[in-house]
């Protein structure tokens, strides 16, 4: 059975969803100002994962994933570049697509927009003033008060007197307590508004979620995922306002990604040790950096390198390098594997293992090139069929392996040409010019391989 480990009890448990063979799934996601980086890869293919799994395994599963499209960033970042917010975001919001469409991220079932549930935040608001959980202050801000609401903490294990000794309040401070946090922001000159019961303004961060997910999946729902960064404030936030309004506990499993990190500090935009994606993909296959991602157990950290990215490039090049050449089975499903399929669900089951998932993985490719030494035809196109079948659950080997092999190369006349060259070069038994061939073919990054009289290529 599958076993989640839930970010609020600290342990794993057996998932059993809401409503049988249904899973309802939120993540939060981006918000769109600037271009992604490793770290929003690692979100967006974690959770991909996660949803292709559960439902490989049978459910019916609801992914929405919003986007935040107002916020103080992208307000910034606007006036800096003297465009709309619109503009902006919808030009990143298209980038993000172009970059989850590369890393073979599935669409979500929805992607709800911040600017779109203004009016069910309103709502959530009002509800929370009403029951006591929330206040309008004298400048029009409208806070939270966190000291009306005792479970506040559950989720990070943070004590609220603790944080509350840790803060400081400006002078100017509407707020009745340091811990207090905004639902809803007064307007400010030249920046966009909408009306309230309050004057006008617009939404804090929090209360996007907790209001986008209650119109999307309900008042509860069976999974809401994340960055480990937004645990604390942003998912505490969430569960107060959620569970306050609702009167009923919001999440059942609450799953969080562990930091990309470079040089043992956390990859982000903030501390200006990022990476993005469209940088990355430069120099590696999308498919590369997918790879890469998925050595790690989406909890642990994962440490950003070249040399880690080349590990992932050669791992992959051994898989395609296995299913080169090979007829699939496409009817092969990994389901009904009794040994290797139930090894990979054993992973998978484990709380989304997918580094011991890809070391099953290691083992069918092993048997499928054993099975090419001892010319067993049904035994390759099995074990390749498998390991596409894998391979369709961790979104890997998608594409055609010589393809895959070939890179994104235009040379590919002049390769084959040269090819051609030595191989009757060597028929001729010039092996002088043989070796010529092949030392110009290494210097364009150019690997030969040659097996039972084939010579096929791929780039180093």
């Amino acid at each position: 059975m599958l076993q989640i480990h839930n970010s609020l009890t600290k342990q794993k448990e057996r998932f059993v969803p809401i409503e049988p063979g249904k899973v309802s799934l939120y993540v939060c996601g981006m918000t769109v100002y600037d271009f992604c980086h490793v770290g929003h890869a690692r979100v967006m293919v974690v959770f991909d994962v996660v949803s292709r799994y559960l439902k490989d395994s049978g459910y019916d599963v609801t992914y929405i994933r919003n986007i935040t499209d107002i916020d103080d960033k992208i307000i910034a970042r606007a006036n800096e570049n003297k465009e709309t917010i619109q503009a902006l975001t919808e030009r990143f919001i298209a980038e993000m697509h172009q970059d989850a469409d590369a890393l073979g991220v599935e669409r979500p079932s929805a992607e709800p927009k911040a600017t779109e549930a203004i009016a069910e935040m309103l709502a959530m608001i009002e509800t929370l003033i009403t029951k006591g959980l929330a206040y309008a202050a004298d400048n029009g801000d409208v806070y939270f008060d966190v000291s009306e609401f005792p479970g506040y903490g559950k989720l990070s294990g943070r004590n609220i007197d603790e944080l509350r000794a840790g803060e400081r309040v400006a002078v100017n401070e509407a707020k009745q307590d340091p811990m207090d946090f905004v639902l809803w922001k007064a307007a400010k000159p030249e920046e966009p508004a909408w009306d309230s019961p309050w004057g006008r303004g617009r939404p804090g961060w929090h209360i996007e979620c907790s209001a986008m997910s209650a119109h999307c999946l309900g008042k509860q729902f069976d999974i809401h995922g994340g960055g480990q960064d937004l645990q604390f404030p942003h998912h505490e936030n969430e569960i107060a306002q959620s569970e306050g309004a609702h009167g009923c506990q919001s999440v059942n499993y609450w799953m969080h990604n562990g930091f990309v990190r470079i040089d043992d500090e956390k990859m982000s935009k903030s501390l200006g040790n990022f990476f993005t994606v469209r940088e990355v993909l430069e120099k590696y296959a999308a498919e590369v950096i997918r790879y890469f991602i998925l050595t790690s157990q989406y909890r642990s950290p994962l440490n950003y390198s070249e040399e880690q990215l080349e590990q992932a490039k050669n791992a992959l090049t051994k898989f395609y390098s296995a299913l080169r050449d090979v007829d699939i089975d496409k009817t092969v499903g990994w389901q009904q594997d009794e040994e290797y399929g139930k090894r990979f669900k054993a992973a998978m089951d484990d709380d989304f293992n997918t580094a011991l998932a890809l070391s099953v993985m290691a083992d069918v490719r092993q048997a499928l090139n054993k099975a090419q030494e001892d010319k067993q035809v049904e035994q390759q196109q099995y074990f390749a069929g498998l390991l596409v079948s894998f391979g369709g659950v961790l979104g890997l080997f998608q594409q055609n392996a010589a393809s895959f092999l070939a890179g994104d190369n235009d040379d590919a006349a002049q390769i084959e040409s040269l090819i051609t060259q030595r191989n009757e070069a060597r028929a001729d038994k010039d092996w002088a010019k043989a070796d010529q061939v092949r030392d110009e073919l290494a210097t364009m990054g150019i690997v030969l391989e040659d097996a039972e009289g084939k010579t096929t290529w791929r780039k180093a």
